[in-house]
């Protein structure tokens, strides 16, 4: 089969939890046989690191990328404003990358074009006009909800009704624009629900994120009372839950917990982030190898108040073995079993609870790391979710 995978970011070096899914994809395909060229939006924010882009990758994938200003500008998002157009979507039009599009439809023939992220819809006409593909959209979250729950968390009441019109915008455009997909695969089966709850008739599966699993490989020594949180920091659902984590729980768990020491780290650390000074708290930012840094920890730490689909970093984690304490709406989209292989804490008291049993309890704490890496092991392997993948595909 060939397959036309379109990215919305460079999806390789895979940094964080979107590109570690979209390059989930492509790696599995490759390796189930089949032909897969990548194409790829690249902007000030999300570059392609030449350096790192190796050449059995550049050669497997065909990769190319153009680059489109996806800067705010505020002229632009105030005429969005009174069209009621989605800003969201209209910063990713661009009339080279549908330029390259064409000519790279023009010059192949494809099996499936695989579209990863509704912000790229608008090139739905150009690949149409060119292609008798399929057109799968992978859905990694319902887009606006994401907007909506940051709104409801949002105190400020001017920003509060900017981030409603935003949400509301993004979902006219969504709802009305995923049903021209011949097929669309969700990241979980809540989405997948809403979707056909609201009105989407089209063929749907639920395919989560697939991580290889690594036996026996050999990290660092755990660090002994180590909590941990990664996550790209650019996203905004993660500065607002870790602002939450600092302000409202952390006091908690260091006051009943002096012993216990929380490293955060992603990219895109907020300078604000990096210069401050929080007791027990080590602003680690970037990092050039996160498994090595999960299994160098002992409890990850999740405090998503807003967000959609499914948190790679939570994958992760399990397949690592480690103890997972999140947000109800953190591990949105796991299967998981509360108490047994995650633990859910939705208020700074339960977080302090669950940290306090985890440290004081290594049997405890074991013990709901291995059921975790168990979870991963038998239902999130890149194995089994690119031949579901490809079943859909084939369903099409």
């Amino acid at each position: 089969m060939r397959i036309l995978q379109l990215c919305s970011k460079p999806p390789y070096p895979p940094v964080d939890g979107g590109t570690l899914a979209m390059n989930s994809i492509t790696s599995g395909l490759i390796a189930a046989g089949h032909q897969v060229k990548v194409f790829s939006v690249e902007s000030d924010k999300h570059e392609v690191n030449h350096r790192l882009v190796t050449d059995d990758y550049a050669l497997a994938t065909d990769f190319e990328s153009v680059r489109i200003d996806l800067k705010i500008h505020p002229l632009s998002a105030f005429v969005a404003w009174l069209t009621g157009e989605s800003y969201h979507v209209k910063r990713f039009k661009s009339k080279a990358f549908a330029k390259k599009l064409t000519e790279i439809l023009q010059k192949n023939t494809y099996d499936v074009v695989h579209v990863e992220s509704l912000f790229l819809t608008p090139y739905l006409p150009v690949i149409r006009s060119f292609s008798k593909a399929k057109v799968v959209l992978r859905a990694h979250n319902v887009e606006h909800l994401i907007w909506q729950r940051l709104a409801a968390c949002t105190g400020n009441p001017l920003k509060r009704s900017y981030l409603k019109h935003l949400s509301l915008t993004l979902k006219n455009y969504e709802l009305a624009h995923i049903g021209d997909y011949d097929g669309i695969v969700c990241i979980t089966a809540k989405d997948m629900d809403y979707f056909r709850a609201n009105g989407c008739t089209k063929p749907m599966a639920a395919i989560p994120f697939g991580i290889d699993y690594i036996d026996d490989i050999e990290y660092a020594q755990e660090e002994e009372n180590s909590l941990f949180h990664i996550g790209s920091m650019d996203w905004q659902p993660n500065r607002e839950g870790i602002q939450w984590l600092l302000d409202d729980v952390w006091p908690l768990v260091n006051s009943q917990l002096p012993q216990a020491r929380l490293y955060l780290a992603g990219r895109k650390m907020p300078q604000k982030l990096l210069k401050a000074k929080y007791p027990n708290v080590s602003i680690v930012g970037e990092i050039p190898d996160s498994m090595y840094f999960i299994a160098t920890k002992k409890i990850n730490i999740v405090p998503l108040l807003s967000g959609s689909g499914i948190r790679v970093k939570i994958i992760e984690a399990m397949s690592a073995g480690k103890v997972v304490i999140s947000t109800s709406v953190g591990a949105e989209g796991i299967d998981y079993t509360d108490g047994t292989d995650i633990l859910i804490a939705n208020t700074p008291q339960e977080f302090v609870a669950h940290i306090k049993r985890c440290l004081a309890d290594t049997n405890y704490c074991r013990t709901i790391g291995d059921n975790a890496r168990k979870l991963i092991r038998e239902e999130y392997s890149t194995e089994k979710t690119t031949a579901e993948l490809l079943d859909f595909y084939g369903s099409l």
